[in-house]
């Protein structure tokens, strides 16, 4: 099954998905006034209608905000495939209706004498106008400035790398918003380690050993920098470079990997990466 791409369950657009939505939902009621929203208190002045329902429509939007915290928090352990996004949309949408059809039916004039599963039918066609149209929109959005950012980092690439076979071995590390903050050739990278939304970089830096602490995450770091290279991701906060491994060893405790630099620490292999690890180490290792 095919994953979603990373962008989407990044925080910061998560953050700009739920603040544009909102936006568009305060536009899109105080416009084309949906659901009846008129007629909740026809006898209140415009600007009082104005205040009430944008009130009412960042209530609803609650609901998002709930929803992509969960989806944050999720994305942290699991993979997010695209029948887990849609089908996880498609309850944004009807929860949000369901909020707005108990609101019509509760608490206003114009769900007086009228069925809930009417209601709910035109709460969850303007809902999904709400949600699906933004969210497509941004979907797009944050498609092309991804695409942009490999560009950019392209270029820079090209900028710092003055051969063909530097350019083969020079890794670029950006940071969560796609700007580059440290460049390494692969033989100096020893492995990463995670510490939630941060990464540790460990390297060798004219023989000694160094570290960069870079905002990012390892599910980005693998989905972009291991492919065609020596990297691997070999536990849940750990890649590691098996150019640099000289020790795979099996002991009661489980399995891990040697490298062949001073002071660095015996790296663990968990189940869950076993065989992409021993797939990798048969092809990188001599």
């Amino acid at each position: 099954m095919t994953k979603i791409p990373a962008y989407l369950y990044e925080k910061g657009n998560i953050i700009r998905l739920i603040l544009l939505t909102a936006l568009f939902a305060l536009l899109f009621i105080n416009i084309f006034q949906p659901f009846g929203s008129r007629g909740w208190y026809p006898d209140i002045s415009d600007f009082k209608y104005f205040f009430f329902s944008s009130l009412i429509i960042l209530t609803g939007m609650l609901v998002v905000v709930i929803s992509r915290w969960l989806m944050f928090c999720f994305s942290k352990k699991h993979d997010i495939l695209y029948w887990h996004y849609f089908a996880w949309i498609v309850g944004e949408v009807f929860t949000m209706a369901l909020f707005f059809s108990l609101f019509i039916k509760l608490f206003t004039d114009s769900g007086k004498g009228r069925g809930f599963i009417e209601i709910f039918q035109q709460s969850a066609v303007n809902t999904s106008l709400v949600l699906l149209l933004p969210y497509a929109i941004l979907w797009l959005y944050f498609a092309l400035r991804e695409k942009n950012k490999l560009l950019q980092q392209l270029d820079v690439n090209s900028a710092e790398i003055p051969t063909p076979e530097t350019k083969k071995n020079l890794l670029a590390f950006p940071d969560e918003k796609g700007e580059l903050r440290i460049s390494l050739i692969q033989s100096n990278l020893l492995y990463i380690e995670s510490a939630d939304n941060y990464v540790t970089i460990y390297y060798l830096n004219k023989s000694k050993l160094s570290h960069y602490l870079l905002r990012n995450s390892l599910k980005w770091i693998e989905e972009n920098l291991t492919r065609d290279t020596s990297l691997v991701r070999c536990h849940r906060s750990y890649i590691i470079n098996l150019d640099n491994v000289k020790v795979l060893q099996k002991t009661k405790d489980g399995i891990f990997l040697e490298l062949d630099t001073e002071h660095t620490p015996d790296i663990p292999v968990s189940k869950t990466y076993y065989n992409q690890v021993m797939e990798k180490f048969s092809k990188y290792s001599v």
